[in-house]
């Protein structure tokens, strides 16, 4: 669009033969009358009807004042020199547009990148991925040592790398010792870092500290002269890695590592996908300090395929750009749940782990979901309304089952890790969503977990059964919408016709943090509003090109039945600064019949409110 209103601009100005006064047409001198001998002002040519003495002079219709060149770009004949400048003007942004869109992919193809990153990393084992393009480099042999040993010990031979997997191959180390330094080093000259988690019987397994964001798009926002594929957020990541007291064990990101379509869909083909992967890779951005040794763990989101994708894992293009995600992604990830599919065929993109006081379930939100749920009626009853999550203004459909963001598959193993109890240590059940589970977003809703409200009422019912009965909080880490909110779930305590009652105990119930994007533009528009008492709105901080949350968890000691065994303290940087801070606690170990009591007297202040908002 620009580039055709830019070709369009030029065309009508350059195609007229008077442009900027060629024509012959008079300048100002020329068309100011001049006085005749008998008194009379006459026209340049002499035959012009007498005008009165008082008469000012006649400018054009057409003339254009110097803020009008400037700032609307529409040239003028008499003022060439401004005219000229609004035009170069107009031509470099088009030219920016051009360098921002195509000089990426055209100067950098990256065909013969080689690198190597950190995956997913336990108490015992570690995963690696390198690229080598380069068939005179094999066979590649691994190593690796720890800062305490004297020799290498050989992790892996690879005699065969082919364009199956983009040259990519995932790397397993296993039989470490935990809360260990490693080197790991390839015979092609490629090396790296990596440190193992604490062992479950490590008093350092009562700490955890890592890093969440989403959305990352190389030179975006856009600086001219910077290099194409530089990831401006980084330098902001970097700083945030150097900051933090304790040291950083992963960063969750959740999703829109690439922006296939943004700002323009090139190609929808496998390679060009493998190589906007390649591309972020290439960036210089991750030899900044601390970069290097921080594994990474992905889940998808719709960015890495096309905008709100919602047409499943058949439908072009999802084939083409699931591929290098799985090579590039999921192959170093964590492990899929227990419960899950298994084998080779079967591609499972969702994954459950443990480390520290909590444990992890990452969603995938792309790859199994359908449409959302149809446009509003107003014949919806009120029982759906209160149930899945619609206050009495919103006009959500009633529940259809047949649509679903996560697939029947997955929801059963997420709601098999929501039910199953923790190990002493672990107080934190985090859910990674690459999409906010909150329906306050009033912008793009279908395309969030508000689409699908009869899915999310039943894992809100089993978050809030969770809380209850097996004594952990529920924490919900999402990304997509290039803002950040936090939000708050209250248990339902009682039913009131028409209305639901919600605990009104400060921190009661899953909490939820939605932050993005790590490199990206951020909406200058506000689109977050509370709707109900389901989702309580905590804080909304939309603007800031770059947001990072810390989360930092730490068990507390003693532990009796009525103290709170851990603390979760969730630090929100933007543009390389702390802005805002939010600590929970854990439930306590007698959480199950204090929660009781507490509902009952929960239940007496609700009626109370109710009552007395009757009277007034």
């Amino acid at each position: 669009m620009i580039i055709t209103a830019v070709s369009i601009y030029l065309t009508c100005i350059f195609s007229r033969s008077g442009a900027f006064g060629s024509s012959g047409k008079p300048g100002l001198r020329g068309s100011s009358p001049k006085p005749s001998s008998n008194g009379h002002a006459e026209e340049a040519g002499g035959n012009a009807p007498p005008t009165p003495d008082h008469a000012e002079p006649v400018l054009y219709d057409g003339e254009k004042s110097l803020v009008e060149i400037l700032l609307f770009g529409i040239p003028d004949w008499r003022e060439r020199a401004y005219s000229y400048i609004t035009i170069g003007i107009n031509v470099v942004l088009a030219i920016f547009t051009l360098d921002l869109v195509f000089r990426g992919p055209l100067l950098n193809p990256v065909k013969d990148l080689r690198f190597s990153r950190v995956g997913y990393v336990d108490s015992t084992s570690a995963k690696v991925l390198f690229r080598e393009p380069d068939p005179a480099q094999l066979p590649v042999y691994v190593y690796y040592k720890s800062k305490d040993q004297a020799s290498w010990t050989t992790a892996d031979r690879i005699y065969y790398l082919g364009p199956d997997t983009d040259f990519t191959y995932p790397v397993t180390f296993v039989n470490l010792q935990p809360e260990t330094t490693y080197t790991y080093s390839l015979s092609n000259e490629l090396a790296g870092t990596f440190t193992t988690a604490p062992s479950a019987s490590s008093p350092r397994v009562n700490r955890l500290t890592f890093l969440t964001s989403s959305c990352m798009k190389a030179n975006f926002p856009y600086r001219p002269f910077t290099h194409s594929l530089a990831i401006h957020g980084f330098e902001y990541l970097s700083k945030i890695v150097r900051s933090v007291p304790s040291p950083v064990s992963f960063m969750l990101f959740l999703g829109d590592f690439i922006y296939v379509d943004v700002p323009l869909r090139l190609s929808s083909s496998q390679a060009h996908y493998r190589s906007e992967y390649r591309r972020v890779y290439a960036s210089p951005s991750w030899s900044l300090r601390g970069l290097s040794s921080l594994p990474w763990i992905h889940t998808l989101d719709d960015h890495e395929i096309a905008n709100d994708w919602s047409r499943g894992n058949v439908t072009e293009p999802f084939p083409a750009a699931s591929d290098p995600f799985i090579h590039y992604h999921v192959s170093v990830n964590p492990p899929i749940p227990p419960s899950a599919p298994a084998g080779p065929d079967t591609n499972t993109t969702y994954f459950q782990f443990a480390q520290g006081p909590a444990s992890f379930f990452m969603l995938d939100t792309r790859r199994y979901r359908t449409d959302p749920e149809p446009p509003s009626s107003p014949a919806v009853p009120d029982w759906a309304r209160r149930w899945y999550g619609s206050s009495n203004k919103s006009s959500h459909p009633a529940p259809r089952p047949h649509h679903s963001m996560l697939g029947s598959a997955q929801l059963a193993s997420l709601l098999t890790y929501l039910a199953t109890p923790e190990p002493a240590h672990i107080h934190w059940k985090i859910i990674a969503s690459s999409v906010p589970f909150t329906k306050n977003w009033q912008f793009g809703t279908s395309d969030t977990w508000g689409g699908f409200l009869h899915e999310r009422a039943e894992i809100l019912t089993a978050m809030h059964a969770a809380e209850r009965d097996l004594g952990v909080r529920v924490i919900i880490l999402s990304g997509d919408r290039h803002e950040f909110a936090a939000i708050r779930f209250p248990p339902p305590i009682v039913e009131l016709a028409p209305h639901l009652v919600y605990d009104r105990t400060p921190q009661s119930g899953p909490h939820e943090f939605s932050v993005g994007p790590l490199s990206m533009f951020y909406l200058p528009f506000r689109t977050f509003k509370q709707v109900d008492d389901e989702d309580v709105a905590i804080k909304y901080l939309p603007d800031g090109n770059s947001k990072v949350g810390v989360v930092n968890i730490q068990n507390l000691r003693g532990g009796g039945n009525n103290e709170q065994r851990s603390l979760l303290r969730y630090t929100l940087w933007v543009d390389g600064k702390a802005v805002w801070e939010y600590t929970l606690t854990s439930p306590g170990a007698a959480y199950q019949g204090d929660g009781v009591r507490h509902r009952h007297r929960g239940v007496g202040m609700a009626l109370r409110d109710v009552v007395s908002g009757l009277w007034s």
